[in-house]
């Protein structure tokens, strides 16, 4: 068979380089010794998950650990599955979380010239090496309808063998030169399939940066290399894209593991030395006390904007993941509380074997831990940020205010205090949290546990020698002078020597005015809150409390 006057025939283009070329116009990078280069190569479908964060998050710190590249390259060769913007946003989510690309598609950067980075946009590289597989005898055409691939696959099935295109179910790979030329005479469409030298009677020794030593079947699969429109599958273009962009780690989840021998077999025909490959653990979340893999499906808090929607602090999201990609992190940070994060020293070594376990609550603690480090300027800046995106038409009024929300926040916050407080864990929980300090939003519950005339004669009291001048020592002192007047304890150590003797204590006084004022039985400090509130607003809530 003259393979050279098929290949011209089956990828006709004119304009295809020599294949040397290519590696002219992609020379090694000129970067340090032990630089590593990543990339992030997601398919453009508009979602991005925890999972990816979780990678692009490895890939980065590697990548800027090592002095090296962490890149953006977009597999769009699915057409179907596009969705517009869809780049856009994962550029975005990822600055979000503080995951920034050196190069890529859409980054605009010096650095890019080992674009394109969009795989639709590299298709005549892709042909040019499909069409030398041919010349070499290593690829060929197949003219299988899905209906064809169909009847192979049930046929495999009821035989419970492996299914798949191989062996004498590869009813294309030793067709003549006649049939072929009939077959495209005909009109019939086609693929290019790897024609492959491979048995699952071998087994392949492979050395995984993060698993370790595994070993894999030798692929025997004669897998689509070439679709019918002539663009590559996902296995092709990764291996030639992944050669010529200069990637020297490729992280990705466990589950492509089976497509192992695949990519070992195609970089071995292509003729490139191969990246490394570090295969991560899957997330997992412990469910009705089984473990298992978080799900788009069942679990919201896989997709990357229930944190932004819901306000997580990012720096919390980061140092959280960090803690399942790192062993030690948790340790080096202890020791290094005032720390960034990113000098922490990442190294792949530390990634778990096994399924990592995701855990809300403590990423709700992280949260809280570091959002209690943040000044009130700082989390209003925060918070604000949150409401612009997010919050209500009232959020957004309330946040005008500046000087009033960081007067709040510095109550929330603890400023000042022997330890700060760690109340907030999100900014939607935040935003909530000071509703009580603007009228339109507050919603008392006057859940009293005295009767109505008590309740109205401490608050009518209060409300008659209430003074905003007062600091706490002389607020506290008319509490107490309150409590006295209507039966109650003004000291806690004579209630504990006498219940018998009083209706109740100082403290029952000071929760029934916290509740007239706040409408909760538990706030931050009462006198300071009255102070932000102003004398009138807090009167007329007095007042309201006890008309209730």
């Amino acid at each position: 068979m003259d393979l050279k006057k098929l290949a011209k025939t089956l990828i006709p283009d004119e304009n295809l380089l020599p294949l040397e070329e290519y590696e002219k116009m992609y020379p090694p990078r000129n970067l340090p010794k032990g630089a590593e280069v990543t990339r992030l190569a997601p398919s453009p479908t508009g979602f991005i998950h925890l999972g990816n964060l979780y990678s692009a998050l490895a890939d980065e710190r590697i990548a800027h650990t090592t002095g090296g590249v962490f890149y953006l390259r977009i597999e769009d060769t699915d057409e179907k599955r596009k969705v517009e913007g869809a780049v856009e946003s994962v550029i975005r989510s990822l600055k979000y979380f503080n995951i920034n690309f050196d190069e890529g598609a859409e980054i605009d950067s010096p650095l890019n010239s080992y674009g394109p980075y969009y795989q639709r946009q590299r298709a005549s590289i892709y042909r040019a090496f499909a069409k030398d597989l041919i010349e070499r005898g290593l690829a060929y055409p197949c003219f299988c309808t899905e209906e064809e691939l169909n009847a192979v696959r049930e046929e495999q099935t009821a035989n419970k063998e492996i299914t798949g295109y191989y062996g004498k179910y590869a009813k294309c790979r030793n067709l003549s030169e006649e049939e072929i030329y009939l077959n495209l005479s005909a009109g019939k469409p086609f693929v290019i399939r790897l024609k492959s030298h491979g048995s699952t009677a071998n087994k392949l020794t492979f050395r995984d940066r993060i698993k370790g030593e595994i070993t894999v079947t030798q692929n025997d699969q004669d897998v689509v290399i070439l679709k019918s429109d002539g663009i590559p599958t996902y296995h092709f273009a990764h291996a030639i894209d992944d050669h010529f962009m200069r990637t020297t780690l490729v992280i990705r989840g466990e589950e492509w593991l089976s497509s192992l021998p695949v990519h070992i077999e195609l970089f071995e025909v292509l003729g490139f030395p191969m990246p490394a490959y570090g295969h991560t653990c899957s997330l997992m979340k412990v469910d009705g006390g089984t473990k298992r893999k978080l799900s788009k499906r069942k679990d919201p808090e896989l997709s990357l904007d229930y944190y932004r929607k819901d306000g997580y602090y990012p720096v919390a999201v980061v140092k959280y993941l960090m803690t399942i990609l790192n062993s030690n992190f948790e340790e080096w940070e202890r020791k290094n509380p005032a720390a960034d994060y990113t000098q922490f020293k990442f190294t792949i070594e530390k990634m778990g074997k096994s399924g990592a376990l995701f855990d809300l609550d403590k990423l709700n603690d992280i949260s809280k831990n570091e959002l209690s480090k943040l000044s009130p300027e700082e989390m209003y800046g925060f918070l604000y940020s949150w409401v612009n995106e997010f919050g209500t038409q009232a959020d957004m009024e309330h946040f005008k205010d500046r000087d009033y929300i960081i007067a709040v926040l510095n109550l929330i916050m603890g400023v000042g205090g022997k330890k700060r407080r760690k109340d907030i864990e999100r900014a939607s929980q935040g935003v909530r949290m000071i509703d009580y300090f603007f009228d339109d939003t507050f919603s008392p519950d006057y859940s009293f546990r005295f009767d109505g005339q008590t309740v109205k004669g401490i608050i009518s009291s209060f409300a008659e020698v209430y003074d905003p001048a007062d600091d706490n020592s002389a607020w506290f002192a008319k509490v107490k002078g309150v409590a006295a007047a209507h039966g109650f304890a003004a000291e806690m150590s004579e209630y504990k020597a006498n219940p018998e003797n009083y209706k109740g204590s100082v403290a029952d006084v000071a929760e029934i005015l916290r509740i007239a004022v706040t409408g909760m039985a538990n706030s931050p400090d009462l006198c300071t809150i009255m102070g932000i509130l102003g004398k009138d607003r807090s009167l007329k809530r007095l007042a309201a409390a006890m008309e209730s």
